[in-house]
């Protein structure tokens, strides 16, 4: 699994104009599950996302987690993150989990980063085409990926 993470001061995520989730300080997650994911992988990926010390603490240093002050989280699935640009120019996604099998593991994680103490995680619409709209802070944007954090 792989999780693009970025530092937000807000976020919302809406589709066909409906907005279907909002946060505030914290962090929006692009989540791509792979066909060889499993719900370890989901724990895993949730817990080092909820763990991560990006944010500042009082010295300036990036030194606190999510957790640590109390962020919000904005989950939004991502199958391009599985995107293989090796040949040609248009990518392909044969590395993304199929539909049914990335829809449960997105779920896992979210749930995952509920029981690790995120107390609000909003999510966008599996599947659907969605707008997202960003306020970067930093801008603080990290990639994780559950084939290197083991």
């Amino acid at each position: 699994m792989r999780a693009l993470v970025q530092r937000v001061r807000s976020a919302c995520v809406s589709v066909d104009g409906d907005v279907v989730g909002q946060i505030g300080t914290g962090f929006v997650v692009l989540v791509g599950v792979a066909q060889a994911d499993g719900e370890d992988e989901a724990q895993l990926l949730a817990d080092r996302t909820a763990n991560l010390r990006v944010f500042e603490d009082d010295t300036g240093k990036m030194n606190l987690s999510l957790l640590d002050v109390g962020g919000d989280a904005l989950v939004v699935s991502q199958f391009t993150l599985h995107a293989d640009c090796r040949k040609g120019r248009r990518p392909n996604f044969v590395r993304a989990a199929p539909p049914l099998d990335a829809e449960r593991l997105y779920e896992l994680y979210v749930e995952a980063l509920r029981e690790a103490g995120v107390t609000t995680v909003e999510t966008g619409v599996f599947a659907a085409k969605m707008l997202v709209e960003i306020a970067n802070d930093g801008p603080v944007t990290i990639m994780l990926d559950t084939d290197e954090l083991r």
